[in-house]
């Protein structure tokens, strides 16, 4: 127990270094832009594939465990809309961020650590962990939302595209449902939440990277750890961002 406070202690003492002291922001800018690419650009391919594949397959689930006269095929478009939003495209794609993006964060950085780079900022003067955490933390909080529009724009097309190609349902009806009952709000608490899961990813694996020692062993063990940590600090937030936004 004292080991976790320990440990809560020294990410917010960590935290305190990554948001004083910033750099010029001409640096920053560009080193943002590079984030962008780097965590956001290259994770569009992952979260394509996934978003299209799991919003088939609530639609065949749903199409399935529907099978009653008295039920509106439409519900079908309706609950795949309505967990692609309000679930899949923000807690699910951030778990799978969190290995890719978490993992590349920590080992990265604490490669820096182990080869004595980020020990050659400090005496240069440069603060860092503002250097090197704050461009990744503003990157994945203003890049993943978009990840997450298109998450969910995928996922309904891709239930639409199965309806379509097996003829499970009418195409027609899903899209009945799609339109049925939205509520733009739905869209914002989402976002909210990816926000805050692309800043717990970021900081968190930046945390276990900025302070890996030893040698490159220990570096994996740290990507482990951050990866791990990173995914149980989400599904926390989770519970508690849906209490606070939705209830």
């Amino acid at each position: 127990m004292l080991k976790i406070f320990e440990l809560i202690g020294r990410y917010f003492m960590l935290m305190g270094k990554v948001f004083s002291r910033p750099e010029k922001a001409a640096i920053y800018r560009r080193r943002i832009v590079y984030e962008m690419e780097s965590l956001g650009i290259d994770s569009i391919g992952l979260t394509a594939i996934i978003s299209v594949f799991i919003g088939a397959v609530i639609t065949l689930q749903m199409c399935i465990n529907l099978d009653s006269p008295f039920i509106p095929r439409s519900l079908v478009g309706y609950a795949t809309r309505e967990t692609m939003i309000l679930e899949f495209s923000s807690a699910v794609v951030a778990l799978i961020l969190a290995g890719k993006v978490g993992s590349s964060i920590a080992s990265e950085i604490g490669t820096m650590r182990i080869t004595e780079q980020i020990d050659a900022l400090e005496i240069m003067g440069v603060n860092s962990a503002s250097y090197l955490i704050l461009p990744k933390i503003v990157a994945a909080m203003v890049f993943f939302p978009f990840l997450t529009i298109l998450s969910i724009l995928i996922g309904v097309a891709g239930g639409w595209l199965i309806s379509a190609l097996t003829g499970i349902m009418i195409p027609d009806d899903y899209v009945q449902g799609l339109l049925y009952d939205f509520k733009p709000y739905s869209i914002v608490y989402t976002l909210i939440k990816i926000a805050v899961f692309g800043y717990i990813i970021t900081s968190v694996s930046a945390f276990y990277g900025y302070y890996a020692k030893g040698n490159s062993l220990e570096v994996g063990a740290a990507s482990t750890r951050a990866v791990v940590v990173s995914s149980v600090v989400i599904m926390i937030f989770n519970l508690i961002l849906t209490q606070i936004l939705l209830i």
